[in-house]
């Protein structure tokens, strides 16, 4: 099955700029209450993931730093510990679930690199209950 059916397109995705501040990404992952966002270049690339933990791992290594400064740092200074792996849009769904086992999204994007989307895990979840679902009844049907 094409990936496409299950893509949460770019405009619906909360990401960030790789020329975003510390305050910036932390602020846009507090009011949409995810800990974990794409971070995409100027041209729409996709760069990495920034995580909660890069944040709290950063500031526990720099303590004298306090949010009143967190504007001044660049996201580009936070070390990213995971690259979440992509998929180009005319994967299969067979790479994204491999790629689920350690991810909680899917980065999709085009032969060029630019970001076009998300694939979530509980959509590859909830994928793989159907196929279960549906062996189950032909099984039982035999």
């Amino acid at each position: 099955m094409n990936i496409a059916f299950f893509l949460l397109p770019k405009q619906d995705v909360v990401c960030v700029t790789e020329s975003a501040t510390f305050r910036q990404a932390l602020e846009r992952m507090e009011h949409h209450r995810y800990t974990a966002v794409p971070v995409l270049s100027e041209t729409g690339e996709y760069r990495a993931t920034v995580t909660e933990g890069d944040l709290l791992w950063f500031l526990k290594n720099r303590p004298e730093l306090s949010f009143d400064q967190l504007h001044r740092v660049s996201l580009s200074e936070v070390p990213l510990r995971v690259k979440n792996r992509t998929v180009r849009i005319d994967s299969d769904m067979e790479d994204l679930i491999s790629l689920a086992k350690t991810q909680n999204f899917v980065p999709v994007v085009d032969d060029m690199n630019r970001f076009i989307g998300i694939v979530r895990r509980s959509e590859i979840i909830d994928y793989c209950k159907k196929l279960l679902v549906q062996e189950k009844k032909d099984v039982s049907n035999v």
